[in-house]
């Protein structure tokens, strides 16, 4: 089966590093390109193409001021991303607390190199 492009799909989005580095930087605030390319050292054609695929995906919206265009995280459009996760994150919780159970469970004798 052919893997989805990553302008079709927002975990194939999300795959590439630079895309989640922006959008990190993005959380809470708008920026424009180039608030970007200076704060993560990056070049600004490839902020701009990454910027284009997370807008096409609708991980970020994007607004004109002026002449800039300002972008910006839309949170409602991670909650896939974030559920997604969720599920892992409550299966590790669940392995870590067994083997927190096993472990203060173990008599006295078996600690002892500790």
């Amino acid at each position: 089966m052919p893997r989805a492009t990553t302008t079709s799909d927002v975990f194939n989005a999300v795959a590439e590093t630079k895309r989640r580095e922006i959008l990190s930087f993005l959380v809470g605030s708008e920026r424009s390109v180039g608030d970007i390319v200076d704060a993560l050292s990056l070049g600004q054609p490839s902020v701009s193409k990454h910027l284009k695929v997370l807008h096409e995906v609708g991980l970020v919206t994007r607004r004109r001021d002026g002449r800039r265009i300002l972008y910006s995280v839309d949170a409602e459009a991670i909650r896939p991303l974030h559920e997604w996760t969720e599920t892992f994150r409550r299966h590790w919780r669940h392995q870590l607390d067994r083997i927190k159970q096993r472990a203060e469970n173990r008599p006295s004798s078996e600690r002892k190199d500790e």
